[in-house]
């Protein structure tokens, strides 16, 4: 009789790590094989993921898929201006791309089912859960399905000798890639609670910040980004270059009471300092280079892609609709946006692009080049049903 293998999606945290156990002692399963998925984590969680798989599952494989997360999850977001309940997401970008590396390996294993580590309450679960019956695998979920509580499982964990960076007095569960870190849990569940600076480690706390501000220039190509102050770069290293000044500059903080998809709200701490700069200057070079009706048009466009990206239904056709759309508006959004950044806060400086919808003869007061005395028979008009309302 063949061994029964199920793949487990690994991050190496509390929950998954929990799960190797489980899957053997409460599901039956004889083989688990464990998956880590490099999106951006720092390299000593990515060791500390891959050290751990190798030592309690039966098989382990870890997957760099950064660049891939940056070509095809983050780049479409810029684009679209990315936003979900006013914060640029990250977290929900790269679930799709983690499931789908883990029913890869799935594939490759034999297994008869995925398994994720996602509770009941938040909004992981659906997206693993949509990937994973989209590719027709039986999904295993120990902490919705067991009903386990993080107390629960921290003390099951020290049972079985499985290491886990949590302990009771600080129940922080983090979730990081290139693009967003997210930190929850423990007194942060609390909305009234004030977090301590400890929580975050991309951004300096704004009052610490330094008190002279700092100039950049960010270049975007086909709205993407692509250079930093005149030095082109790749997707990863200017992202991550970006994290780094952004940051020391205590830009890319949130603090908020988020609306779950199963409609649950929950208090949420973020940061993304990268993300905050590059979506606001995209936006604003957006506004030189597209023309007032697809701007409005976009805004709506915009809305819905973030919602579908939240929700991790990269599959739903109106997904990829929305996105040829995008990618059509974005062929004319070239050029540089000037920044400074101060104390936690942004601020445009000036914006230049080749494919600017701008003409400064046109639009100054000096300029004779247009008849102002043509604006008459347009004034004429302009509110004329107003007008004629019988006043009362």
């Amino acid at each position: 009789m063949s061994e029964k293998t199920v793949v487990l999606s690994f991050s190496g945290g509390l929950d998954t790590s929990i799960c190797v156990p489980l899957l053997k002692e409460r599901y039956g399963y004889d083989r688990v094989v464990t998956v880590a998925v490099d999106v951006g984590q720092p390299e000593d969680e990515v060791k500390m993921a891959t050290d751990k798989g190798e030592l309690i599952a039966d098989r382990h494989y870890t997957i760099d898929a950064t660049e891939k997360f940056v070509k095809n999850h983050i780049f479409p977001a810029i684009k679209a201006n990315g936003s979900y309940e006013g914060y640029p997401m990250g977290t929900s970008l790269a679930r799709p791309l983690i499931a789908e590396e883990t029913v890869a390996i799935a594939r490759k294993e034999g297994a008869l089912a995925v398994a994720h580590g996602c509770t009941g309450k938040g909004n992981d679960q659906l997206r693993f859960d949509f990937i994973f019956r989209l590719h027709g695998y039986e999904i295993i979920a120990p902490m919705r399905e067991m009903n386990l509580t993080r107390e629960w499982e921290i003390d099951y964990a020290k049972e079985h000798n499985i290491p886990v960076p949590v302990v009771k007095d600080k129940p922080w569960s983090i979730d990081e890639n290139i693009w967003s870190r997210s930190i929850e849990g423990g007194r942060l569940e609390d909305p009234a609670y004030h977090p301590p600076d400890e929580i975050y480690h991309w951004t300096t706390n704004p009052r610490d910040a330094p008190d002279t501000p700092e100039a950049i220039t960010i270049e975007f190509a086909e709205g993407v980004p692509v250079a930093i102050n005149g030095e082109a770069m790749d997707g990863i290293s200017l992202i991550r270059k970006m994290n780094v000044i952004a940051g020391r500059h205590g830009i890319g903080r949130n603090d908020m009471v988020e609306d779950r998809i199963l409609g649950l709200k929950a208090r949420e701490n973020y940061e993304h300092p990268a993300a905050t700069v590059i979506l606001a200057a995209h936006k604003d070079l957006e506004r030189l280079c597209l023309t007032r009706q697809e701007l409005a048009f976009k805004v709506s466009v915009d809305e819905k892609w973030s919602e579908l990206a939240y929700m991790g239904l990269v599959h739903e056709p109106l997904y990829h609709a929305l996105n040829a759309f995008i990618d059509t508006t974005q062929i004319r959004v070239n050029g540089i946006v000037d920044l400074e950044l101060f104390k936690g806060n942004i601020r445009i400086l000036g914006r230049s692009s080749p494919d600017a919808i701008y003409s400064d003869d046109l639009v100054s007061f000096d300029s004779t080049t247009l008849d102002q005395a043509h604006a008459v028979g347009y004034s004429v008009f302009f509110g004329l049903q107003a007008r004629m309302i019988p006043k009362k």
